[in-house]
């Protein structure tokens, strides 16, 4: 029996010593440096040149994080929220802010929701257990698709994608590969810049079920204290870094932030 339990101990510490390290080398993968910028000025710059902006997906949780730190930083002259449903809102007296509806298996009937804005953010998605394998491909590849090559022809010059970390066109995995090929897909619409966002597990609380992710987030909230880029990321600092990279001079016509470039750029 003690040979047992000491065979045991041994294996159990030889895991927690693996896993540490994986994290560790995960959490130190990327050797990237975000710069430091004078985001008021910054801010005040940008706001000075009265641009436009549209959110898809503005009724997610990506999406209304990001239109919270949208409205705080008070850089755009307008704010569009293109869904398939008006959302109510707290503060329904902005009026900076406007709604469209539209029908994604017609969009294009809806083209004039995509015109004339300077910005374009995509929180845009949904899930295979809600929707269905096809749903699933329709909606994160499909309506995601059609709605960035509206928003180009519409005179959008910088899209914002939310997309997964491990996106990957060749993966054998569903979510992954729809991720990848939109991806892919995307950076050929040829917008003046192309923002990529590879988040890894968002740690928030959703207000719908979704059982894998709760467990997730259960089990990766600890860790994400010693390790806070290695599995997850803070779903506000997915939406700061969306806003602050909005300002940054672009460098790159396509950009991809891995999860821990987001993390970084959102602690600017």
């Amino acid at each position: 029996m003690n040979i047992l339990y000491s065979n045991w101990k041994f294996c159990f510490l030889s895991f927690v010593v693996a896993l540490a390290a994986v994290l560790y080398n995960l959490e130190h993968s990327y050797t990237g440096e975000v710069p430091r910028m004078d985001l008021n000025a910054k801010g005040e710059i940008y706001r000075q040149k009265n641009k436009t902006c549209f959110i898809l997906g503005a009724s997610g949780e990506s999406g209304k994080v990001l239109l919270n730190e949208i409205k705080k930083s008070n850089i755009f002259s307008k704010i569009t929220l293109i869904g398939r449903r008006e959302l109510h809102l707290d503060n329904q007296t902005d009026e900076n802010l406007v709604q469209k509806v539209v029908d994604f298996e017609k969009l294009d009937e809806y083209a004039e929701a995509f015109q004339g804005h300077d910005v374009g953010y995509c929180c845009l998605g949904t899930t295979k257990a809600k929707a269905g394998a096809e749903g699933f491909v329709r909606v994160d590849h499909d309506y995601v698709l059609k709605a960035a090559e509206l928003a180009k022809a519409g005179s959008c010059s910088h899209f914002h994608l939310e997309s997964s970390k491990g996106a990957d066109k060749t993966s054998s995995f569903l979510y992954l590969k729809t991720k990848g090929q939109v991806e892919a897909d995307i950076e050929v619409v040829g917008f003046e810049r192309l923002s990529i966002y590879r988040p890894a597990v968002l740690l928030v609380d959703r207000k719908e079920s979704r059982p894998a992710e709760w467990m997730a987030r259960k089990f990766l909230g600890p860790l994400s204290t010693l390790f806070p880029t290695a599995l997850s990321i803070p779903i506000t600092s997915l939406a700061r870094a969306m806003v602050v990279n909005t300002l940054k001079e672009g460098e790159q016509k396509v950009e991809i932030l891995e999860n821990k470039a987001i993390y970084d750029l959102g602690r600017t």
